[in-house]
This record gives structure tokens, C-alpha cells and sequence, in this order.
């Protein structure tokens, strides 16, 4: 039986530094995105970018850690571009093209982007954690710019940032149960969410009523934020009749 000939080895191709930085930071991302850190080794990158582990070092003197990090950095900035639309318009509009992005974001990157948000992994350090929290931080001020609040109050900061941390938690555990819920029920329920926050704060502080009372002001008759009442008090209507 006559054997077929070997695969002939693939050619090595001359690169600029950063061609060939370029490469193995695309391969490493292709990895994280599927795989939590832990599982993505030197070689493992080594092999889809179909170069030596020596190469990789060559590019990358701090090994995994600092391909790692250099990996998150780009992740970082691309999920921070999500929150990133036009200043104009309904501002529940605006954030649902937000949720759209970033949830979007989510899905593709898959488990890399729960080890990017949930940590544990055996590279976690403070760099990394500080590249997380600048995410946090870059949206939160993404969302403060869409209010066009500059400098806000302590009670308006903080619905801010907490329901960015809804968004995480939300986006992670949509994930990791298989995404039961579709992606645009998710996004108009986490908008809905922001908007009841927002009502709820405003009762207890004169900063958010006004800037909740200038957002209102934008929104289209009959959009969601109606939409969004109207649902409500539809809801509550059988139990308020039993009452």
C-alpha cells in the first residue's frame, strides 16, 4: 500500500515586528475568546499562529501573562467602543444600541469574555483587575456623557454604576445558561431596568428628577418609555382589581 507524501511544512513567512505582533496577538484572541485563560497555553497559540514557541517569547518576553494582558487591552477597548453611540435622540433608544453592541460583544467572545468580567483566572493580577475596572469606569462615564451630566451626585453615580453592574452580572449569567432568553428581550429589559432606576432614585434626589425629566423630554410619543408604563400598570391591573 503506498503511503500518500507528507504534508510539505508551511513556509515561514517574513513579517515585520509588528506584522508578526499583530499575528500572534489575532491567534492569542482567537483563543481567549474561546476558552478561558487558563486553558490557552504558549504552544496552544504557538500552533494557530503556526509559528515556534521560541517566536512567541521572542515577541513576547513576559510570556501568557503579557500576551494575556496585551489581549485584554484590546478587548477592553473594543468593549468600551460598544457604549461609545450618537449623542442624539431618545436616550432609551440610545442605550438599546448600546445593549445591542455589547451584548453582541458578549456572545461572540463567548467564554473569554466571562473570564474577562468574572475573573479567577490563575493570570489575574492588579494590571489585569485595573484594565477590568477601567472598562467599568469608561462606561459608566459613557452613560453619564448620554445624560449629559458632567459632574454627577453621589445617589446619581451610584444608580449609574450599579446598573452597569446589572448589565455584567445579567450578560454573565445569560451565558452561562445557555442565553435561554433572546438577545433583544434582554437588551429591552435591561433599557426598562436603567429607566425604573432612574424613576426610583429621582424620588429620593433633585439632580436625577431633573436630568430624568430632560431624558423624558426626548422620548418619541408612544416609544418605549410608554410602552414601558404601559406594560406596567397592565400588569398590575388584575392584582390591584382583587384587591
Amino acid at each position: 500500500m503506498t503511503s500518500r507524501p507528507a504534508a510539505p511544512p508551511r513556509a515561514y513567512r517574513r513579517l515585520s515586528v509588528e506584522q508578526r505582533k499583530d499575528e500572534l496577538l489575532a491567534a492569542a484572541r482567537r483563543l481567549f475568546a474561546r476558552h478561558a485563560p487558563d486553558a490557552v497555553s504558549l504552544d496552544r497559540v504557538a500552533r494557530t499562529a503556526g509559528v515556534s514557541r521560541p517566536l512567541v517569547y521572542r515577541y513576547f518576553p513576559g510570556g501568557k501573562q503579557q500576551l494575556y494582558e496585551a489581549v485584554l487591552r484590546g478587548a477592553a477597548a473594543d468593549l468600551e467602543r460598544c457604549f461609545t453611540v450618537g449623542a442624539s435622540g431618545p436616550l432609551s433608544e440610545r442605550l438599546a444600541e448600546v445593549l445591542d453592541r455589547y451584548l453582541t460583544f458578549a456572545v461572540e467572545h463567548g467564554e473569554g469574555f466571562s473570564a474577562l468580567l468574572a475573573g479567577g483566572s490563575v493570570v489575574e493580577t492588579s494590571r489585569t483587575s485595573a484594565i477590568v475596572d477601567g472598562v467599568r469606569r469608561a462606561a459608566a462615564r459613557r452613560v453619564l456623557d448620554h445624560l449629559a451630566v458632567e459632574q454627577p451626585g453621589a445617589r446619581l453615580d451610584l444608580t449609574v454604576r450599579t446598573w452597569i453592574t446589572s448589565v455584567e452580572a445579567a450578560s454573565l449569567i445569560w451565558l452561562d445558561e445557555g442565553r435561554r432568553v433572546p438577545l433583544g428581550e434582554l437588551r429591552d429589559w435591561l433599557v426598562d431596568q436603567f429607566i425604573a432606576q432612574l424613576v426610583v432614585t429621582a424620588g429620593r434626589d433633585k439632580e436625577t428628577a431633573r436630568v430624568l425629566r430632560a431624558a423624558a423630554a426626548l422620548e418619541a410619543p408612544g416609544g418605549r418609555v410608554d410602552a414601558l408604563v404601559e406594560r406596567t400598570l397592565t400588569r398590575m391591573a388584575p392584582a390591584t382589581l382583587e384587591l
